[in-house]
């Protein structure tokens, strides 16, 4: 279905889910900005923990401090925004800004499920192959594996949306308060076959995989555990407990996205169509440092003799 062209060449989106806000927005923005920090901080304590404690150099937690990075990684490619957007009159952003926040949000998405389904690999050796882990899971792989993670969750955004950067616009309000590449492509001139494909390339390549990955590593190890003895179980069920979590905590998330986009339920409140996409990016950075550092024995105790040092 064709729109009509404007004359001009659009430069920026407005947010237009900011107009509402009112005098509740100084409010919100020591909210936005209290949580942010919160994560920042939760994150980098976790980091700094394992970097101190050379009992934590192992595997696992080298892919967690990765995990912890992409976290702060996402937090920033949202908050920063939200918080600038709360004090201003215009709301607006200018394209390839807009263009740089999605690019980030997407790549810490799939980043994110890459890091746990490396996680859930690490088990996977550490629990059904324990004499060959310190071969297989070594350092420098770890490092080459994360780099990978990186690498291929840039790699998934660029080949699902690069043609975004090629469309024309013929309206500039994004009825939300970030960049979202759905709400983008209903702002063109015209709309492609091609943004279904780029939903279902990403789905594939920086959900499904990855997830599947997740899967069948926790379905081996639910295999060796029930033929392994009772300390043994538990000690599984011990480190992967926080990974099922973060998982599961994930996929409601991408279900909250999902509905809202997918089926625009006209009859709930405004504010819960621009909260539901975010679920995610609200709760997942602030799940991981505390699930990881209450559930894990080996860090709850580095935590422990790091704040014990510190009186």
């Amino acid at each position: 279905m064709e729109k009509m062209e404007n004359s001009s060449e659009i430069v920026s989106f407005v947010l237009s889910a900011f107009e509402n806000v009112g005098e509740l927005k100084y409010l919100y923005f020591v909210i936005i900005l209290v949580w942010y920090v919160s994560i920042c901080v939760a994150n980098t304590v976790l980091i700094l923990v394992i970097r101190v404690d050379r009992r934590l150099h192992e595997p696992m937690y080298i892919l967690l401090c990765n995990l912890c990075v992409n976290e702060i990684n996402a937090s920033t490619s949202l908050y920063p925004l939200l918080l600038s957007q709360m004090l201003s009159d215009s709301h607006e952003v200018t394209v390839p800004w807009c263009f740089l926040q999605m690019c980030c949000l997407y790549t810490s998405a799939s980043v994110e499920l890459c890091s746990l389904a490396a996680m859930a690999y690490d088990r996977y050796i550490s629990i059904c192959h324990p004499l060959r882990y310190n071969v297989i899971m070594n350092t420098e792989r770890v490092f080459l594996l994360i780099l990978l993670v990186w690498l291929y969750s840039f790699l998934s955004f660029i080949f699902s949306f690069s043609f975004i950067f090629s469309l024309k616009f013929c309206e500039n309000i994004i009825h939300n308060t970030y960049c979202d590449h759905q709400l983008i492509i209903r702002l063109s001139c015209s709309v492609s076959i091609q943004s279904f494909i780029s939903d279902i390339s990403f789905a594939t390549v920086s959900v499904f995989i990855p997830f599947s990955l997740i899967l069948v590593s926790y379905m081996k190890i639910l295999r060796v555990c029930r033929k392994t003895s009772k300390e043994n179980k538990q000690k599984a069920v011990t480190t992967c407990t926080p990974q099922i979590i973060s998982v599961s905590n994930l996929f409601v998330g991408y279900i909250f996205y999902f509905i809202d986009f997918r089926f625009v339920v006209s009859q709930v409140l405004d504010e819960v169509h621009i909260i539901l996409p975010m679920y995610v990016l609200i709760f997942q950075p602030m799940l991981t440092p505390f699930m990881y550092g209450f559930k894990l024995p080996k860090i709850r105790q580095s935590y422990q003799r790091f704040l014990l040092k510190r009186k």
